[in-house]
């Protein structure tokens, strides 16, 4: 619909879109011109609105075109709509839109003001060492947190806006000359195919750009931390930001993201390789412990040393549930726990924290319903989950299926188990990039900064396994 030169039309028109209370429309006058700057009342801001906009015009002359009107306008951000629908798009955006009685266009003021979060380190990236800003809801900020990081002219970003209803801000960024031809453009290809109701949060874009929407495994990879953003962009991937939401997503993923922790280029090289093995090491005690520890009492009874042995029959020979049975008892007691933790309000996780782990376990190892030695197992397996916490949802699923295959098959299970897993990853790639890079396929360059990490100072080539266009990350003079 285009805009009328009759203003009582044009502002009929918005209302009959819009039909809400706080769009708030303010009639003034330009000489004899009358004119009216609509507005959403809870997102603008008034008081910039009426110095910067509204007061120029108030001094412009009533024979100008919008044109020259906009230029009156102390503002940057300035744009001329030539349709209502347009115009009611920016007005729902947070804009100010200004229509004039006799002309057919209008005057779009970027006035937006929202309430967000003050920058702070964010909790699920927390460290010792290194920059303790992290990203919040709103995705301006995000943006110039990036543009502090990175000065570069090759830094591109490209903004779309998806969600029939909610109009989400949507922005694509990466480092033009780096990252790898053609992954631009699939992803924006992606993008621009998404058609939904709304988008309150990154984790439903991600989804979206999943290639294998029904797998077990993660897909994109994510971060609160503009340094972690940095680093990856300048290994040749796509951060893709969303506004309303704090994590940034990152593309193409890789298995091995997730152990790396940004901390780990922030102290030494052995410091770094020692706490890379321990996450390894927690993550398999996560997945495979329980079942394990299963397998062994169902099935395999001379694996376990003989004192370890007297010690488990002492303890569950009053036990009424079986091995496996009571294992999948103890580790549903421990999830309720957890997702009650996550869900109950702060001020009562204390008396959780005594009821679930002293009076709850106790309890039931002093009735007799479950043994102490599984009691400790969950509380190795519970704690080890959390060594890589990117990856809880993953490992929680896994651990429970690892548990039914060793209870129903014992060892032999396990070990088909994990061939499988192995299997499925290994055949996975995400966006061209293999899953298990560099191990699987094996690339030498890439092993610089794997589960082994070399020192900073030595990774002069950039991953190859990401496919960057400019190979080398730094230069050494002799």
């Amino acid at each position: 619909m285009k805009i009328s030169d009759d203003l009582n039309y044009n502002v009929k028109a918005v209302k009959a879109i819009t039909g809400s209370d706080d769009v708030i429309f303010f009639s003034f006058l330009i000489g004899d011109l009358n004119a009216v700057a609509i507005y959403v009342d809870s997102i603008t801001d008034k008081e910039t609105m009426g110095i910067e906009l509204i007061a120029p015009l108030r001094r412009a002359n009533p024979d100008f075109s919008v044109k020259k009107l906009s230029k009156s306008v102390n503002l940057a951000n300035i744009e001329i709509k030539q349709t209502v629908n347009d115009s009611v798009t920016d007005i729902l955006s947070g804009k100010t839109v200004v229509f004039f009685d006799g002309k057919q266009s209008a005057i779009s003021a970027d006035l937006k003001k929202f309430e967000v979060r003050a920058i702070s380190e964010p909790p699920t990236g927390l460290t010792i060492k290194g920059p303790r800003n992290g990203f919040n809801e709103s995705i301006k900020s995000n943006l110039s947190l990036i543009r502090r990081y990175l000065k570069s002219p090759d830094l591109k970003v490209e903004n779309f806006q998806k969600g029939r209803y909610t109009k989400t801000d949507i922005s694509l960024i990466y480092i033009e000359g780096i990252v790898k031809k053609g992954l631009v453009e699939k992803i924006r290809k992606k993008l621009e195919k998404i058609d939904i109701d709304g988008i309150p949060d990154s984790s439903y874009v991600a989804k979206l750009l999943n290639e294998r929407k029904t797998s077990l495994f993660k897909q994109t990879g994510s971060t609160e931390r503009p340094d972690v953003l940095m680093e990856r962009l300048l290994e040749g991937r796509i951060g893709i930001l969303v506004d309303g939401s704090p994590f940034v997503i990152t593309l193409p993923y890789m298995m091995l993201e997730d152990l790396q922790a940004s901390e780990d280029y922030y102290v030494s090289k052995y410091r770094a390789n020692l706490v890379r093995s321990l996450r390894v090491i927690a993550i398999l005690f996560s997945i495979f412990l329980p079942g394990l520890f299963v397998a062994v009492q169902l099935f395999h009874l001379q694996l376990i040393p003989l004192n370890f042995l007297l010690t488990i029959v002492n303890s569950i020979k009053e036990i009424p549930l079986s091995p496996s049975v009571e294992m999948f008892f103890v580790l549903m007691i421990f999830e309720i726990l957890n997702e009650t933790s996550v869900r109950m309000p702060k001020y009562v996780g204390m008396a959780l924290a005594v009821v679930g782990a002293l009076v709850l376990g106790e309890t039931a190892v002093n009735a007799g319903i479950v043994s102490t030695p599984a009691i400790l197992i969950m509380a190795i397996s519970g704690i080890s989950i959390y060594a890589i916490p990117e990856l809880v949802e993953t490992t929680s699923v896994l651990r429970l299926l690892c548990l039914i295959v060793a209870g129903s098959m014992g060892a032999y299970g396990m070990v088909l188990f994990i061939a499988f897993i192995l299997c499925y990853l290994c055949s996975m790639d995400n966006y061209g990039v293999p899953y298990t890079a560099p191990y699987s396929p094996f690339i030498a360059n890439d092993l610089q900064d794997g589960i082994y990490m070399n020192d900073v100072i030595g990774m002069t080539q950039r991953p190859r396994s990401i496919g960057s266009e400019n190979k080398r990350r730094q230069r050494f003079s002799k």
